[in-house]
């Protein structure tokens, strides 16, 4: 056998975990967390406001960048971690991503199907007649 510890090291922790450490580094943890956050947004609203990108590129770069965001929220303030006691949370956002693609992919292939289906207007303007 192995003298090796499965245990994890204390310093060991993924940016946005709860541990049982002081009340100082859980608040640097959403400070840091904060000023990503910010500087993401900022950087955002100078990507769409200038002409130094080019302009077929910043929807891309706008998508890129709340990705992003959205993963700075997950893991600095929602604490959702890969780690083996964050499991059902994990999951619940699994679900919860399926529910809402569930829901706006039915919602855009309804939509499609109304319009395919649609009678032209200038029939319509005729039947009234």
């Amino acid at each position: 056998m192995s003298d090796h510890s499965l245990e994890p090291h204390a310093t060991d922790v993924a940016p946005g975990d709860q541990g049982d450490g002081r009340v100082r580094t859980r608040i640097l943890g959403y400070v840091v967390g904060l000023g990503l956050a910010v500087v993401l947004t900022a950087t955002s609203f100078f990507i769409a406001g200038t002409d130094l990108v080019w302009q077929p590129s910043i929807a891309l770069a706008i998508i890129v960048l709340a990705i992003a965001q959205m993963g700075v929220h997950l893991v600095f303030f929602l604490h959702i971690t890969t780690g083996p006691d964050n499991t059902n949370n994990l999951m619940a956002l699994a679900f919860g991503v399926l529910i809402v693609v569930l829901v706006i992919g039915g919602s855009l292939w309804i939509m499609a199907n109304l319009n395919e289906n649609m009678m032209p207007m200038d029939q319509i303007i005729q039947m009234q007649r």
